[in-house]
C-alpha cells in the first residue's frame, strides 16, 4: 500500500491515508491550469508561471510513473492557446526545447516513454525538432507513456477523425454503416494507446470545473477530479489525493453493479 499524510482542510489535523495499489488508475489525464494566476499572486510575470509549472511536470511525472500509473496526458498547448499574447505564446512554444533538453536523461532513467499528439505540424521548427527527438530518444522505454497533448484540441480531433471516415466512405473503402465507437476510436489521436486510450482518472488543477475542449470523446467515463492548487504548486502529494478520491469512487460506466462490500 501506498501512504501519505493528507491534511483536514475542516480540523487542521494531518491524516495518515493509503492508496490501493491494486486500484491505482491505468490512465490519468491533467489539465494542468492556473500557472498565470499562480505568478500573479506573487507579482510575477505569467512566464515564470510556466516556467515553474514546467518543473511540476518533471516531479509528477516521476510522481506517477513510481504510483503505477501507465499513461499520463498531460494538456500542455491548446489550439486555442495561440489566442494569447504573441510574447507569452513564443515562450510556450520554448519550453518543450527547454524541458526535453533538461529532462530526457530523468525521463530514460525511469523508463518512461514519450508520447505526443496534437497538431504538431503547425509548431515551430525548433519546437518540433524537440518533440521529435524526445519521442526517439525514449522510444526503447517499456514504463510509462508521458503523453503531452500539444497544439490539441478535442473538438478539432473529431473533426479530422470524422473526415478520414468520410474519405474512405468516398473511396469506397468504407460502409457507413459499418461506422461505429471502435472505427472512430482508430481515427484519433489516442488510438496507438490500445486499450489504454481513455483516461480513468481526469484531473483538473486551479479550481475550475470545466473540459476546455480536452479529450472530450475519451473522457466519456471518466471519473473527474477537480483540485483548488495551481498546476505550479501540484506536487506528488496532490497527485496521491487525487487518486485516493478516485479511488472512493464506484464506477459503473453507465450500468447498474453491486456496490464493493466495505470492510
Amino acid at each position: 500500500m501506498f501512504s501519505f499524510s493528507n491534511k483536514n482542510q475542516a480540523t487542521g489535523e494531518v491524516e495518515q491515508r493509503q492508496l490501493d495499489e491494486t486500484n491505482i488508475p491505468a490512465h490519468v489525464a491533467i489539465i494542468m491550469d492556473g500557472n498565470g494566476r499562480w505568478a500573479q499572486q506573487r507579482h510575477l510575470p505569467r512566464i515564470a508561471g510556466h516556467k515553474q509549472g514546467m518543473n511540476t511536470v518533471k516531479t509528477v511525472a516521476k510522481a506517477a510513473s513510481h504510483l503505477g500509473v501507465k499513461v499520463l496526458t498531460l494538456y500542455a498547448f491548446s489550439t486555442e492557446n495561440w489566442k494569447r499574447p504573441t510574447a507569452e505564446v513564443n515562450y510556450l512554444m520554448k519550453l518543450p526545447v527547454d524541458f526535453f533538453g533538461t529532462f530526457v536523461p530523468d525521463l530514460i532513467k525511469n523508463n518512461i516513454r514519450v508520447k505526443v499528439m496534437g497538431y504538431t505540424n503547425q509548431l515551430p521548427a525548433a519546437t518540433q525538432q524537440a518533440v521529435k527527438d524526445a519521442v526517439a530518444d525514449t522510444a526503447h522505454c517499456t514504463g510509462m507513456v508521458l503523453n503531452f497533448a500539444l497544439n490539441y484540441g478535442g473538438r478539432a480531433e473529431i473533426v479530422t477523425a470524422v473526415q478520414a471516415l468520410a474519405q474512405q466512405v468516398q473511396a469506397g473503402k468504407l460502409d457507413p454503416t459499418a461506422i461505429d465507437d471502435a472505427a472512430i476510436d482508430r481515427q484519433l489521436m489516442t488510438h496507438d494507446l490500445g486499450d489504454l486510450r481513455n483516461p480513468d482518472l481526469l484531473i483538473r488543477t486551479s479550481g475550475e470545473e470545466r473540459l476546455s475542449n480536452f479529450m472530450l470523446w475519451q473522457v466519456a467515463y471518466s471519473e473527474f477530479v477537480f483540485m483548488q492548487q495551481h498546476w505550479p504548486d501540484f506536487d506528488q502529494t496532490a497527485l496521491e489525493e487525487a487518486i485516493y478520491e478516485y479511488q472512493q469512487r464506484h464506477r459503473r460506466f453507465g450500468g447498474l453493479t453491486p456496490e464493493p462490500e466495505k470492510n
